[in-house]
């Protein structure tokens, strides 16, 4: 029912292809029999991951992003490699950004970040029974370690404080699933 192709695709043109994403025009015919277009952002996929330490306090990360010209709290994530498994990309993700191994992982499914113009895919993954090593960022990446309560994420959350997508998918993720 849900994954019916109702839009076929007729003609497919690339209009630019770049170091994180792409962005393609598609031209399709409808169900009733019309064409249109569809502009689409193709994107390798990507990780976010909720570190959670012993005492229940997660870690969160603070960054600046271009985009939206503000500074944003989320969980760590990260995009995709060629060829790269998401677990190995979270494990990577985890230890460059926040300075963190987890010795357990518990995958709790996949989003969609925004379906209407891309095909991006986020893998959620919770880590556990964390050990501390080294941060490590790509160079043009200025990241801050934030730790806080699950409560105070949740009540950041409420207050639309935090408005990073991802994390809060995770969040309310983790909590269906009592984890």
């Amino acid at each position: 029912m849900f994954n019916e192709k109702i839009e076929k695709t007729l003609k497919t043109t690339e209009i630019f292809h770049g170091r994180i994403l792409n962005l393609r025009v598609d031209e399709v015919q409808l169900q009733n029999g019309h064409t249109s277009t569809r502009e689409i952002v193709e994107h390798p996929g990507a990780v976010a991951i909720l570190p959670l330490l012993e005492n229940g306090d997660v870690l969160l990360v603070k960054q600046y992003r271009k985009p939206i010209e503000e500074f944003l709290l989320e969980v760590p994530a990260g995009k995709l490699e060629p060829n790269e498994e998401p677990l190995e990309c979270a494990k990577r993700e985890l230890e460059e950004e926040t300075g963190y191994r987890a010795k357990e992982w518990k995958y709790l499914g996949y989003i969609y970040t925004t379906p209407g113009f891309s095909n991006e895919k986020i893998h959620l993954y919770l880590a556990k029974d964390l050990e501390q090593t080294f941060q490590n960022t790509d160079e043009d990446e200025f990241i801050e370690v934030i730790r806080l309560s699950e409560k105070e994420v949740l009540d950041l959350i409420r207050e639309g404080e935090i408005v990073d997508s991802k994390t809060i998918c995770i969040f309310l993720r983790k909590s269906l699933l009592k984890l």
